[in-house]
């Protein structure tokens, strides 16, 4: 298991936080995110590294992305 380094369309509010809208694949498919469910400092269990994980629904499943430094990443 690893890491998948993404393409995002990112929100940025007024008050400094980021709201992922969207994620690209790396063949340019995109898929909307529906919902946030929850948004906290973590570690990344199953590929390593830390950074704010967003558990979110992503075509009807429950993913977790991962904002770590200046990069967004899946794990896989």
């Amino acid at each position: 298991m690893g890491k998948t380094y993404i393409d995002m369309d990112v929100r940025y509010t007024k008050e400094g936080s980021l709201i992922p809208k969207e994620l690209i694949w790396q063949d340019d498919r995109s898929f909307t995110i529906a919902k946030i469910l929850d948004v906290r400092q973590a570690a990344s269990l199953k590929a390593g590294g830390e950074g704010i994980r967003y558990t979110c629904i992503v075509a009807g499943k429950k993913v977790q992305l991962f904002f770590e430094n200046t990069r967004w990443f899946i794990e896989t």
